[in-house]
């Protein structure tokens, strides 16, 4: 059984998050004709949303009427659809139902207000996203939400290789005999692949300043106190109110407008977050782009007035590791010339700076994309240890 990436257009070696290939069979013929999805409910598991979801979707795009029997697991778009066409159409599903829209991770859920609208809301950046209304689906959604959803509650996170009878699917529509083995991962969705970058000394520390315990017990404990009272609710420090974070995160990237450094200092300040660290965090993950070196020193005034101290620089690192390593993984590359800038414009401190590159963590990111991201700043980094020992000599 195949597996693919679930955001196809990530070609990073390092992203997890994985969905068996779409396994189709055409039935019938002439006016019957009928294409049957064979592992529609893997398929599911692997993006946590019900396999009606899916085939509805389907129906809607290409116009046809769907069958759908989920207690025998079988399902049908009538007419003729190969593999790679509904392989294409499953990647406009994940885009509008799955990713997250800021952070373009699958680990979401889909929240159902009593209005009807519809929410992503993303377990790894927190954000809480908008579905589009107009497509048919999302009405569907609306009137039959998932089984397990509750209002202002996350369910847990499917794996995200699901391949349950993936050998018996091969067999039944190629016809081959041979089975491939079954490759179960954990359900704990902070599993780890084996990290390529090993040159770097990996320390978990429990209360270790740059990490967190993202154990699946610990995120559990977490939600459960903060449900039972806000007085407990404890982001880091002082940083209590998430929507105002996800308002300004909203705001920054929305791509229709394009705010000046001032307004969007202004907007920081009518929200009342100009001098919150996390207000750091979410700014370098929503106001840059692929062309970030050249943008640092465009934007170098605001990010001066924002980053005011020990907690904003490393919250400005943290927002930098979720930008390349999840974002714009491409530009990992170019994490010493990013780095680079923000230490010529004196927004980052070396001592920050090595820090940081000392150890992986995973407070922002998975410890195998932390990893590979420090590893790809080694050259900067031994940079600035070699001028500070020099320095030191005389």
């Amino acid at each position: 059984m195949s597996f693919v990436n679930i955001c196809r257009d990530n070609n990073d070696p390092f992203y997890r998050y994985k969905m068996p290939l779409i396994v189709s069979k055409i039935e019938g013929r002439g006016n019957g004709i009928r294409t049957a999805i064979m592992n529609t409910s893997d398929v599911a598991r692997a993006l946590s949303r019900p396999p009606v979801y899916i085939i509805k979707f389907f129906g809607f795009e290409l116009g046809a009427q769907t069958s759908i029997n989920e207690a025998d697991d079988r399902y049908h778009v009538n007419g003729s659809h190969d593999s790679p066409k509904l392989q294409d159409l499953l990647d406009g599903f994940i885009t509008k139902f799955v990713l997250c829209k800021a952070c373009k991770n699958p680990e979401t859920d889909i929240i159902v207000q009593k209005d009807g609208t519809l929410f992503r809301d993303c377990k790894a950046c927190g954000k809480r996203t908008s579905i589009d209304l107009k497509h048919k689906l999302a009405s569907y959604i609306a009137k039959n939400p998932p089984s397990t959803a509750k209002q202002g509650k996350k369910k847990a996170a499917a794996t995200a290789s699901a391949n349950t009878g993936a050998a018996d699917l091969n067999e039944e529509v190629n016809g081959s005999g041979s089975k491939s083995p079954a490759d179960h991962n954990s359900d704990d969705e902070f599993s780890r692949f084996k990290a390529e970058a090993s040159g770097i000394n990996v320390k978990d520390d429990g209360d270790d300043g740059w990490a967190a315990d993202l154990s699946a017990e610990a995120v559990k404990a977490r939600q459960k106190e903060n449900e039972q009272s806000l007085n407990n609710l404890k982001l880091e420090d002082e940083d209590s109110d998430n929507s105002k974070f996800e308002e300004f995160g909203e705001w920054v990237a929305d791509e229709d407008a394009e705010h000046t450094d001032v307004e969007i200092y202004k907007k920081a300040i009518d929200l009342g977050i100009a001098k919150k660290h996390r207000t750091v965090q979410v700014l370098a993950q929503t106001l840059f782009t692929e062309d970030i070196v050249d943008e640092i020193e465009e934007h170098a005034g605001l990010l001066k007035k924002l980053v005011t101290g020990e907690k904003h620089q490393k919250a400005l690192l943290g927002g930098i590791e979720r930008f390349v390593g999840l974002t714009q993984p491409e530009l990992v590359s170019k994490i010493p010339k990013i780095l680079h800038a923000l230490y010529d414009e004196e927004i980052l401190e070396e001592e920050i700076i090595i820090s940081w590159g000392s150890k992986a963590s995973k407070k922002y990111v998975d410890k195998d994309i932390s990893k590979k991201v420090r590893k790809a700043a080694r050259p900067f980094i031994e940079w600035l240890e070699q001028a500070e020992s020099e320095s030191e000599s005389d």
